[in-house]
């Protein structure tokens, strides 16, 4: 939509003009099925004599009245801006407008529950999408006070940032009973974490006591329909322990009056951190068997947002440059929190597995940069919701917690809440709070690690003598080309042994290494280590790589390595070399056959089975794949059959078979588990666990769209509607495949759940040539689903429908030549099929490898 891209130019010359106060809105959520009415007035000062913009995006304004001054919205309102002219010292400026309900998951989404036709609403509005429900100056350091009015069916659940008040009977519509809650006057906060949520959701209540002694009342929320599968008190429990947590760790209470957590429908990410009013993502609602890695996830994320509401809510960035300032902190704090303050104590080997591979991949992307990044305009941060601004800006934490200490680290923190509250911040406000802690000059510390991009590698370099002890040993750090800044890095190098079966640590040295080379003295006359590994203990971020006789060790006792942490550092350098072309991708394929079976953390289970599964589709030579595939499925479905019934492991290998099972053989079995009648104990084929196995014999070829019908008719729920369309696009005919393409391509009513889902089955086609018609259609159609589509469901069309699977010279050729052929496309657009280029161009670097390797 034109006009709608705020730039950051514009959002500094209105903070120039504008200082924001206040904002009463009044919203009748009762006049339709698609649009509601606001009825907003905002109260702010200003330069006298100036004028300025506020930002709406609205199926029609009504009426536009400035200091008493009516103004023709036909020549106000143009391209989600109302222009106002002439502003006074003290302005009151009152907009009626009618707003659009949204089902892309941005503004305030709307569903209806097909279990029971349920309408549930909820907003969501990072970045700028608070203007889709209330005219506002959509930028974070225009903070007000938020006053919000709503009216509603009377039997619904409405919940806002401050404590919800009582309902006011307002008369009725259509024989059904309206009410009118008027909350109080949240206090001073950005728009973007204002917060909705409103339906006849299911409610449990509790408390906790805060460590100035008010009590906090808790409240945790989810669709009627799921309400059996709720389990509250888990979440309470997960949630005190990390108030607990932090609100000793920052010596600061709880900033608000009230906490709800509230598990929304189609929702387009993890979750938001809305003040006082957290949403998620239904999924961790658990309807059906999940792995242990999603159970600690959404630990992991309950603490994330609860650690938002200090460092993004309490206090805020100036502009989105300075994401990382809340999503960083967010993701080490909810980390530490984990492993420190509840039963998930190896959280940190969860955090290398997910969110440090997550960050490598990120950082040797062409769109890699800075932690603090350049941010233009909204477009810019839309897709800097990455690798980088999450976990390479927590692993430098980690790394800045190492380099300065932990105790004047947090003092330095709490010394940035105590004066900084309820303001807007940038980078240097921080570092000199920990400055002033720690006695340490970060000055080329922030340099280095915060406002230069790419990732350093550090390796062993040494010398042996006669006796096979070190006679000189160092590390050696680079860099690559584009990005050759060398850092300082405080490490600790870890040498290991066999000792009863398994490889431990004998032997531990902490150091810093900084510049090319950095000369270890203390392993001089120290005997060579069966496995020598840098970085251990994860305190820096860098690649590492092993010397050879560490790398044969792991090779063959990788699973024997007794320390999760450390054995999720060797699982990283081996994939790290493997996506570098350094490491065949069929030798990586057999360490991990070879040694998977051990593995405990559950995360990292899923992330090496996620590396073998991409390995042996677009790693390993083309002209292996075919039999590389069938050998690993084969070889999972014979490691579910070996693990312990019942278990984590036995469940992940049963869901990685389905989904790479092709041959008759391999399908037998499928459907023998969908039936239950195969040897393997200890597994419950329920509901969803069921749909993966449909899927999987629907993209073989050996189920039908009748067959798809009939599941959908037994599980009337969403995410029965989910996995239906994820089952139909994996239908293995062309004819298939042009009706999931044509269902989200050329129509525009499918929710974002349904689009995500139909990229899913769409790109599961054992038989790639299914996907090669699809290559020019969908780069004839990027520029009019960009310019047409919301951006959450752009970025699902472009991102769940590019045909990776098929990792050849014909789709970089391809990409490439979009990419030439549109360099004034928005820069938003090219960062994303720029993205898709390198990954086809990795997988071409791996596949020459791993043919040049006998």
């Amino acid at each position: 939509m034109p006009g709608t891209n705020l730039t950051r130019a514009e959002a500094q010359e209105r903070a120039a003009i504008v200082s924001s106060q206040s904002y009463d809105v009044a919203l009748d959520l009762t006049t339709s099925d698609t649009t509601f009415s606001a009825d907003t007035v905002i109260r702010f000062s200003a330069q006298e004599g100036a004028s300025t913009f506020i930002d709406i995006i609205a199926a029609s304004v009504e009426q536009v009245e400035l200091n008493g001054v009516s103004l023709d919205p036909a020549e106000v309102y143009a391209d989600s801006r109302i222009q106002l002219p002439g502003l006074a010292t003290e302005n009151t400026l009152r907009i009626r407008s009618t707003m659009l309900y949204m089902n892309t998951g941005e503004g305030l989404h709307r569903f209806v529950d097909p279990a029971d036709d349920e309408v549930y609403l909820y907003s969501q509005f990072e970045v700028p999408d608070s203007r889709r429900m209330f005219p506002v100056f959509e930028q974070p350091d225009l903070k007000a006070t938020f006053a919000f009015t709503i009216t509603a069916p009377a039997r619904w659940k409405v919940v806002s940032n401050q404590p919800t008040p009582e309902p006011q009977p307002a008369g009725d519509s259509n024989g059904e009973a309206i009410a009118t809650w008027a909350f109080e006057p949240t206090p001073v906060m950005s728009s973007y974490i204002t917060a909705l949520i409103a339906g006849p959701y299911h409610e449990v209540r509790s408390e906790l006591t805060s460590t100035d002694g008010r009590v906090i009342p808790l409240g945790v929320f989810c669709r009627e329909s799921l309400a059996p599968f709720l389990d509250a008190d888990y979440i309470f429990e997960k949630t005190r322990e990390g108030f607990a947590f932090f609100e000793a760790e920052f010596n600061y209470p709880y900033p608000f009056e009230k906490y709800d957590q509230l598990f929304v429908p189609e929702y387009n990410m993890g979750a938001m951190e809305n003040i006082g009013a957290v949403t998620f993502t239904e999924a961790y609602v658990f309807r059906s068997q999940v792995t242990d890695a999603m159970r600690e996830r959404r630990v992991v994320t309950i603490l994330h947002e609860l650690a938002h509401m200090w460092f993004g809510d309490l206090v805020t960035m100036r502009w989105w440059n300075d994401l990382w300032l809340n999503e960083s902190f967010a993701e080490y704090m909810s980390t530490l929190g984990v492993a420190e303050a509840t039963e998930w104590s190896d959280c940190w080997t969860t955090f290398v597995a997910s969110e440090k591979s997550w960050a490598y991949r990120q950082d040797q992307l062409p769109s890699t940069h800075p932690i603090v990044a350049p941010i233009r305009d909204l477009e810019d941060v839309l897709v800097n919701f990455d690798g980088i601004t999450y976990a390479k800006g927590a692993s430098v934490l980690k790394q800045l917690v190492a380099w300065v200490g932990r105790e004047p680290f947090m003092q330095g923190v709490h010394d940035y809440f105590v004066k900084h509250h309820h303001s807007n911040t940038e980078l240097p406000d921080l570092m000199t709070e920990l400055e002033a802690r720690s006695g340490r000059d970060l000055t080329e510390w922030t340099t280095k690690w915060l406002e230069t991009a790419g990732v350093n590698t550090l390796q062993p370099d040494f010398t042996l003598d006669e006796q096979g002890n070190y006679a000189s040993f160092q590390i050696v750090q680079s860099a690559a080309a584009d990005y050759p800044t060398l850092r300082p890095h405080r490490i600790a190098v870890g040498l290991y042994e066999s000792e009863g079966g398994s490889l431990r640590r004998t032997k531990r040295i902490e150091l810093d290494v900084d510049g090319a080379t950095t000369e270890v003295a203390e392993l001089v006359g120290v005997a060579q280590p069966a496995l020598l590994i840098l970085n251990d203990d994860d305190l820096s971020y860098a690649k590492i790589r092993l010397d050879e006789r560490s790398l044969a060790t792991a090779a063959d006792n990788l699973g024997n390595i007794e320390d999760s942490l450390a054995r999720s550092l060797v699982w990283g350098t081996l994939w790290d070399a493997t996506r570098d072309g350094e490491f065949p991708a069929s030798r990586f394929v057999d360490i991990v056959l070879a040694h998977v079976a051990n593995e405990t953390n559950s995360t990292m289970l899923r992330t090496v089975i996620q590396q073998l599964v991409l390995s042996a589709s677009s790693y390993v030579s083309p002209e292996k794949r075919e039999a590389t595939l069938a050998k690993v499925a084969d070889a999972l479905w014979q490691l579910a059959l070996d693990a312990k019934p019942g278990s984590d492991n036995q469940f992940q290998f049963v869901k990685s078979f389905a989904s790479l099972a092709s041959s008759p053989a391999q399908l037998d079995t499928i459907l023998e588990l969908l039936e239950e009648r195969t040897p393997l104990t200890g597994l419950d084929i329920d509901t969803d666990l069921g749909w993966e196995l449909l899927i999987s014999l629907t993209a073989g070829g050996r189920a039908t769209a009748e067959e798809i019908d009939a599941a959908l008719a037994d599980d009337r729920t969403a995410t029965g509607n989910q996995s239906a369309a994820h089952a139909r696009a994996a239908l293995p005919t062309a004819e298939d495949k042009t009706a999931a393409w044509v269902s989200v391509w050329e129509a525009d009513d499918k929710p974002n759940a349904i689009v995500r889902a139909t990229g899913l089955g769409f790109l599961r086609a054992h038989d790639r040539t299914l996907l090669a018609p699809y290559v020019d259609r969908y780069f004839a159609e990027l520029l009019t689903v960009w310019e047409s589509r919301s951006y959450a469901i752009a970025e699902e069309l472009i991102d769940g429908f590019y045909p990776s699977p098929l990792a050849s010279e014909e789709l970089r050729v391809a990409t490439a030549t979009w990419l030439d052929a549109h360099e004034d496309a928005p820069a938003a657009l090219r960062r994303l099929i720029t993205e898709h280029l390198a990954g086809v161009e990795r997988a071409l670097v791996a596949q020459k490898a791993d043919a040049e390797t006998a």
